[in-house]
């Protein structure tokens, strides 16, 4: 074939390729598109239509990464998923030029001190370091960033002995010792793979003085796999702890309270952006969780909504009463706050007969889930910051609180979010997105389909190879120790020597016109603060 032969076919080659073939899937679009009945827009749009579609598909993209600013975006804001990512990667919180943060919106502010604490004067055990590994930015340009990763030894910010959080050293055999007050919240191993269950227990286990909670869907050996202390919970689903059937075994639950690292049970009563039974796809069920969990493979698990081993506060106690005396192991109760009237019902309970959980988790209805419905998520349960001035309020008024420690969980994944809810009444802070977003998650909000491009909220094999143990668990050690060291500079920036020493009268609520209303007139607070 001559020159020019194959000239002209090399221009038919390419006019196929750049002008029929696309003619040709144009066409074929129009023809399918415009006979079909399910979109009406497509219907009479065939070809434009499609675009429409496109581009809402990637719309949350679009926004979270282009059209919203530092401050915009839900659940969190770019400046919240970045302050994360930063203390994770680089074990660093240091900001320059200003906050970005708007002053002119309503909201509560820490009421720092004329004469702070000096470094020297505050309550730290940094006795034993730790050794874990940070990025360092070598070169960084808008085409490419340079870093390598280095071998650091950091303090752990523990809290001293005496300012040491125990739970159930009064009606427990083996009371539960914290010398941390930030700890993971409920994520279930079902709802997250197997590998980030791992790199979360391996990150804390390092990091030590803090705490892993299981979630419903039971303990796990990848749970245990950090040697980090666990808060195992219980759910309505009695995943764990139950019979082939659905009933609860004692036998089970003798079991796993004789595991050294099981330090405390909680049953949870509901959580915050799911006031209802938990809910896990069935094709996240593989044949590994639903041995652990003792339920069918491959099929979608709900939970029933509330337990059916007790239906009132006096029933419920006696319960706690009997897994406390069988396990010899703190007991408490994970609550949303919603009907203020039996909240308190049952807090007089408590106080007249002297029974009850040793600890209560406050779950504020900003809480996250790995799936649920939109009514509940939105409008069904109070915010933690309202919540939490409820509960310990009414402890307070029933004379029980001492009897009691709080856990405060929604969104507090900031140091200075953590420093409010401790001044509201928490002893204890649990955080479950900071630590997700610590091992990889980038919000794509897939939690509930199985699909998590990163690995993190997904069984799916191939889909976890994404994401590296060896990497992520020193992101998740450095975040949580982040959180301690954040805590003891607002600590000194107050004039307390510890954390556990703020109060009500640490923060301060001002609202849009400039107004401040002090947290300790709770009367006043209830009627002026939006949360």
């Amino acid at each position: 074939m001559t020159v020019t032969g194959y000239l002209v076919i090399s221009v038919i080659v390419i006019l196929a390729l750049v002008i029929f073939i696309p003619a040709g899937f144009i066409l074929w679009m129009y023809y399918v598109d415009s006979r079909q009945e399910e979109h009406s827009v497509l219907r009479n749009f065939p070809v434009l239509g499609k675009i429409r579609y496109i581009v809402e598909k990637i719309g949350p993209e679009l926004r979270q990464y282009l059209y919203n600013n530092d401050n915009e975006g839900k659940p969190f804001s770019r400046n919240d998923y970045q302050h994360i990512v930063k203390a994770g990667k680089y074990n660093e919180r240091m900001i320059g030029f200003g906050s970005m943060r708007d002053f002119e919106e309503e909201g509560y502010f820490i009421r720092n001190t004329l004469f702070p604490k000096q470094r020297k004067e505050l309550k730290i055990d940094n006795g034993q370091k730790i050794k874990t590994k940070v990025y360092k930015i070598d070169n960084e340009n808008l085409f490419k960033r340079k870093e390598h990763r280095i071998d650091v030894e950091v303090d752990p910010y523990y809290l001293t002995d005496d300012e040491a959080i125990i739970i159930g050293e009064q009606t427990c055999k083996y009371p539960f010792k914290l010398k941390g007050l930030v700890g993971q919240s409920a994520m279930s191993f079902g709802a997250l793979g197997d590998r980030a269950i791992t790199a979360l227990s391996r990150g804390l286990g390092l990091a030590g003085g803090t705490w892993m909670n299981t979630g419903e869907g039971g303990l796990s050996k990848y749970h245990l796999k950090g040697g980090v202390d666990i808060i195992m919970q219980i759910g309505p689903g009695l995943f764990g702890v139950r019979t082939k059937d659905g009933q609860f075994s004692w036998e089970e639950f003798k079991l796993k309270s004789e595991i050294e690292q099981v330090k405390a049970f909680e049953l949870k009563l509901a959580q915050g952006a799911k006031t209802r039974g938990g809910h896990v796809d069935g094709e996240k069920v593989t044949p590994e969780i639903a041995e652990m969990r003792n339920i069918e493979p491959w099929k979608t698990v709900d939970s029933p909504n509330r337990f059916n081993e007790f239906d009132s506060p006096e029933t419920m106690f006696d319960f706690i009463e009997r897994l406390r005396d069988v396990g010899g192991k703190p007991v408490g109760i994970k609550i949303v706050v919603g009907d203020i009237d039996s909240l308190e019902n049952m807090i007089a309970i408590m106080a007249n007969s002297g029974k009850g959980p040793d600890f209560i988790t406050v779950d504020g209805g900003e809480g996250g889930t790995g799936a649920t419905y939109q009514e509940l998520a939105d409008s069904a349960g109070l915010p933690i910051k309202s919540a939490l001035l409820i509960v310990d309020e009414l402890l307070r008024k029933y004379e029980i609180r001492d009897r009691v420690k709080l856990i405060a969980s929604g969104k507090l994944v900031t140091p200075d979010r953590i420093a409010v809810a401790l001044a509201m009444g928490a002893d204890l802070v649990n955080v479950a997105r900071g630590f997700m977003i610590s091992v990889g998650c980038i919000m794509s909000l897939q939690c509930h389909t199985n699909n998590c491009p990163v690995g993190v909220a997904t069984t799916h094999p191939k889909l976890q190879k994404a994401l590296s143990i060896e990497e992520k668990l020193y992101r998740t050690c450095n975040y949580v120790i982040s959180l301690r060291s954040g805590l003891f500079n607002l600590a000194a920036a107050c004039g307390i020597d510890s954390p556990t020493k703020f109060e009500k009268k640490h923060i301060i609520y001002k609202d849009k016109k400039g107004k401040v209303y002090s947290v300790d007139d709770s009367n006043q607070l209830s009627k002026t603060v939006k949360t």
